[in-house]
């Protein structure tokens, strides 16, 4: 099996909104299997795939309570996404810019 590179890994595992919704719930601290997979429509082995998937993406971690086994949000790699993002964000601003721009020449083509 080919190796995933980290980046890839991590949008991958975000392209789920099931996952996501794991991930928001992490945020607000650790759980078990049966905590995340209470809002769900779908069973624990379900849950532990899409737990499996975000762990090897660094997403979470996994740890052992007693009997309990906790996930745990690791934000890292999300910091990692959103900066690789922030470099498109200027060519957003740009656009963004450009079209307003364009519709206050327009605006005042129709004034006149």
């Amino acid at each position: 099996m080919a190796t995933i590179d980290p980046l890839s890994a991590v949008f991958g595992a975000l392209a789920d909104p099931t996952r996501r919704a794991i991930l928001a719930r992490l945020a607000e601290g650790d759980a078990n299997v049966a905590e995340l997979a209470a809002p769900f429509r779908m069973s624990q082995p379900a849950v532990s795939q899409h737990l499996k998937v975000l762990e090897r993406a660094g997403l979470i971690s996994r740890r052992r309570r007693g009997t309990a086994r906790f996930s745990h949000l690791e934000a890292e790699p999300l910091r990692e996404a959103s900066d690789w993002l922030d470099r498109y964000r200027a060519y957003w601003d740009q656009s963004f810019e450009r079209l307003d721009a364009l519709l206050a020449t327009l605006q005042d083509e129709r004034a006149e």
